[in-house]
């Protein structure tokens, strides 16, 4: 592996050579890093790699080596896997102007652009449920690149990355790319035991610097005393200083005197620059263009509506006509009448003016157009949520920090070196900028040697997120049976963590062990066990202390508590050890003894669950099946699937069981197209804490109300059940988008629902999308009626600027 490679191995195999290599680099802006070419050659030798690069540092480079050197060969193909949509769109853009439309294809569940194309782009569930299903599209594939493999910590989706990585064919070799994670061997070590020989590239060499400043008082302070400091995290001694004293130099003559300035008690209260005075610092300083991380939609646009207030324009006439034009051509396919209800008219003239949004709540369609501005130069201001930072590619010169909180659903919390570092690699762009700048927003109370310890750890850990599930579950017992699937199971990279942190553990327990017996010595008493004495005086002690507190027990339990308080005094007075002159001393290592066993106790539990964890928690999904009858025994006393077992075989998703279950039972036979939409919504929707649920009287009525109230009644039985088989359970249905689903289907216009919906255009397209995906599904694996209803409600659905948002 790279890392254990000395600098002069790593520096001659970055300059290994090959035809393949050279034609490659050859067709390249620049010349590769040496990281690349190492990652190259070794993809070239016949390898896997996984690749932990800063963002920004071009390790896409790798994945498009794979791709060149799979187009070389007469029929071998690659998929590139990406954790979002607009990930795969903006890749496979890329690639269809590298290697023209008949040779790429795109995947992401409502788009199917030729799939048998020789490099297909997909979202990482699409090619998760190829492998499931055997499919004939997984013929001839030679690399599989899984860009932002890092997601696989994501607590949400991330056991999808392990599912893809352990279920691969054995010869098909894989190019991940990750952020720069801490404990990138660990992470290659379980990729070399499930899928051979994987070369680990570690760089952690930013192509383009990174300064850092902190923005205090209308002035930039580097936080760095040096930028070679970086690493030691030595702080600006003129940073600490105004700190100190709310943000003011004391060196400067306009602050006057230090006892005038604290005469009344304390430092004043910093004063918040204005954001359009910002912007023009760092126009003023040529820092532009800049992304501002606002961790909050609204805050957001509410920034961008300051901007435009202040009077900012950073565009000259020739821009904004290139600007409205390009608008117009990507917005051509929207509704008129939907144009006021989505804010066109105000988001264009921030546009044209330089100045622009960006987070989930938009229309897909706008931040699209966001992101092609931004890359062209034209918009040189946007605010953003963090969403921005997960591998879109969208470089700017400087990125800004306005905070280092945000909320995480339930309370504010720090943001963690990993984000800050993932945030700030958006600034620097390579073959323009000789370096990139991060600029903290300074905030009374904060500290710069914190923004430092931010700013100087670069990497953070990737922990498994991975846990079974149903439709796991009944893929793989029918594949593999359900003894291999517990082995395959325990292939896991969760598997593989616990059974490493097992092995430092029972370092420890044999360590405490060795003290115990120690210990153990050392109170041995010549007159007897002393074991057994002070295990009597611990048990006296506990009920002594007991007594005390147990005034409210009953007269009974008093009585019974002092009986066994009066009976350990007598016996402790007859036990050999009480009359040793070194009772004493004994006892105090016999305190030591029973207090190291206590904690040596507890980490052998800690073992004793760890161990075979995953596979465990597959015994419980499995029983849960068995209980409801999707797996049953057969002749040989194995378990196989049964006919409810292969409809859930098919479903995707959190709700997995449920769906199948719904349908088992035919709870949803009697609902219309609008109706099972509704239903479908209820299903994906995860409501954020401001979209409650809807009150029932608004809930379309009829039929939709009686199917919603069995298939709650259904959640609440299998959470019973869940709970009983010690699994997690699930969060109950969410009914905060029905009405608006249910009228949207039925053809209401965009502002009527969006106002039901209360929530934002991008938030209803992206919801609508979760909808149409289940209602695919059901079309497919639905008897008669519900299956046709649901392609009906489909149809319904995809309409407007849903489906002007799903090409």
């Amino acid at each position: 592996m790279t890392a254990d490679l000395s600098p002069a191995e790593r520096y001659a195999a970055s300059r290994r050579k090959t035809p393949l290599l050279d034609a490659f680099r050859e067709k390249q802006r620049f010349d590769l890093d040496p990281f690349q070419l190492e990652a190259c050659a070794s993809i070239e030798a016949g390898n896997s790699v996984l690749v932990a690069a800063p963002t920004g540092a071009g390790k896409t480079i790798v994945a498009e080596f794979a791709i060149f050197a799979a187009m070389q060969s007469p029929r071998g193909k690659v998929f590139y896997t990406a954790p979002m949509k607009a990930l795969s769109n903006q890749k496979f853009g890329e690639l269809v102007a590298e290697y023209g439309a008949d040779s790429v294809g795109l995947l992401t569940g409502d788009t199917n652009i030729n799939a048998k194309a020789r490099v297909v782009v997909m979202t990482t569930e699409v090619l998760r449920n190829m492998l499931y299903a055997d499919s004939d599209l997984l013929v001839d594939l030679a690399y599989v690149v899984m860009d932002e493999v890092h997601y696989l910590a994501d607590r949400f989706r991330g056991a999808v990355w392990e599912e893809v990585i352990i279920h691969l064919p054995e010869a098909v070799r894989m190019v991940s790319l990750s952020a720069t994670v801490s404990n990138a061997e660990e992470f290659g070590d379980w990729l070399q035991a499930v899928r051979g020989h994987t070369e680990v590239i570690v760089s952690e060499e930013r192509p383009v610097p990174l300064d850092q400043h902190v923005l205090m008082r209308g002035k930039l302070i580097d936080l760095f005393a040096a930028p070679t400091l970086a690493e030691t995290s030595q702080v600006n001694p003129e940073l600490v200083r105004m700190a100190q004293f709310g943000g003011r130099n004391l060196n400067s003559k306009q602050y006057g005197d230090v006892s005038r300035y604290n005469a009344k008690g304390g430092r004043r209260p910093a004063q918040r620059v204005d954001r359009g005075d910002v912007i023009r610092l760092l126009d003023e300083h040529h820092l532009m263009p800049a992304i501002f991380f606002i961790f909050s939609r609204v805050g957001c646009d509410q920034a961008v509506t300051q901007v435009l207030r202040s009077g900012i324009r950073l565009t000259d006439v020739h821009e904004r006509d290139e600007i409205r034009a390009i608008v117009e051509d990507r917005c051509s396919q929207l509704p008129d009448e939907d144009l006021a209800v989505l804010g066109y008219w105000e988001w264009l003239e921030g546009l044209e003016r330089g100045v622009a949004a960006h987070h989930a709540g938009m229309l897909p369609a706008f931040k699209e157009v966001v992101e092609e501005l931004f890359r062209k130069k034209l918009v040189k201001a946007v605010f953003a949520t963090e969403t921005l930072a997960l591998g879109i590619n969208m470089p700017a010169r400087t990125v800004v920090l306005e905070k280092l909180e945000k909320f995480n659903g339930e309370a504010r919390v720090p943001i963690t070196p990993g984000e800050y570092t993932q945030l700030t690699g958006r600034a620097g762009r390579r073959g323009i900028d000789v370096e990139g700048h991060a600029v903290v927003a300074w905030q009374e109370g904060l500290h710069p040697q914190s923004v430092a310890s931010l700013a100087s750890r670069r990497s953070y850990p990737l922990n498994s997120s991975f846990k079974p599930t149903y439709n796991m579950a009944v893929n793989l017992i029918d594949q593999f049976g359900r003894e291999r699937t517990r082995e395959i199971l325990e292939s896991s990279f969760a598997q593989f963590q616990a059974d490493r942190a097992v092995v430092g553990i029972a370092r420890k327990v044999r360590e405490q062990e060795a003290s115990l017996t120690k210990y153990a010595e050392s109170m041995t008493c010549h007159l007897g066990d002393f074991r057994e004495y002070a295990s009597m005086r611990r048990e006296l002690t506990d009920l002594e202390r007991g007594a005390a507190q147990a005034d409210n027990s009953t007269r009974a339990n008093r009585e019974k508590r002092q009986r066994r308080v009066n009976g350990l005094r007598k016996r402790l007075s007859a036990h050999p050890c009480h009359s040793c002159p070194e009772r004493e001393h004994h006892a105090r290592w016999a305190e030591r003894y029973f207090r190291l066993k206590k904690q040596t106790d507890q980490l052998t539990r800690q073992i004793a669950t760890r161990t075979g964890a995953v596979a465990k928690i597959f015994d419980r999904v499995t029983d849960v099946l068995v209980e409801y009858g999707y797996l049953l025994p057969n002749a040989d006393g194995q378990l196989e699937l049964s006919s409810a077992g292969r409809t859930l075989k098919r479903i995707y998703g959190e709700r997995d069981l449920l769906v199948a279950e719904a349908l088992h039972r035919k709870l949803w036979n009697d609902l219309d197209p609008a109706s099972l939409a509704a239903m479908a919504s209820c299903i994906v929707f995860e409501p954020r804490r401001d979209e409650g649920q809807v009150p029932e009287r608004f809930l379309p009525r009829g039929a939709f109300r009686v199917a919603l109230d069995k298939t709650q009644d259904l959640w609440a039985r299998l959470d019973d059940t869940e709970q009983d088989h010690r699994l997690p359970g699930s969060e109950p249905l969410a009914t905060g988008l029905a009405i608006a689903m249910h009228k949207w289907a039925r053809g209401s216009t965009l502002n009527a629902v969006l106002l039901d919906a209360d929530m934002a255009a991008g938030d209803f397209v992206r919801w609508t999308k979760q909808t149409i995906d289940l209602l695919d599904q059901l079309s497919l694996v639905a008897d008669g009626g519900v299956g046709r209803n649901a392609r009906k409600a489909l149809e319904a659905i995809r309409r407007g600027i849903v489906a002007y948002s799903s090409v």
